[in-house]
């Protein structure tokens, strides 16, 4: 089963439990850029706080949350995750229209 996520908190939540992180990419689109919303998880390296590895994987860049919601909303997008309280795999997630 799954759910989708629209709640700032629960979105932050649900990634977090699973050791993850919000990142960004910024793209080439015609004649101006789109961004490209990612949820990075198992980069334990990512901190840009403690700088303690890059701040950058695969060409997205870890973000602030505020940074991340802000794009989501832009998109007018919500998460959606699958409902497995243990955690299940955290790769199951899909970005969707908002209602």
């Amino acid at each position: 089963m799954s759910q989708i996520l629209t709640d700032r908190e629960a979105i932050r939540q649900w990634v977090i439990a699973r050791g993850g992180n919000p990142v960004l990419m910024d793209v080439p689109d015609g004649s101006k850029s789109r961004t490209v919303l990612q949820l990075s998880f198992g980069q334990d390296i990512l901190n840009a706080d403690a700088n303690e590895g890059p701040d950058r994987v695969g060409g997205f860049q870890l973000v602030s949350w505020e940074e991340w919601f802000a794009a989501l909303e832009a998109g007018k997008l919500a998460l959606m995750v699958s409902d497995d309280p243990s955690g299940g795999n955290e790769a199951e997630y899909n970005f969707v229209e908002r209602d």
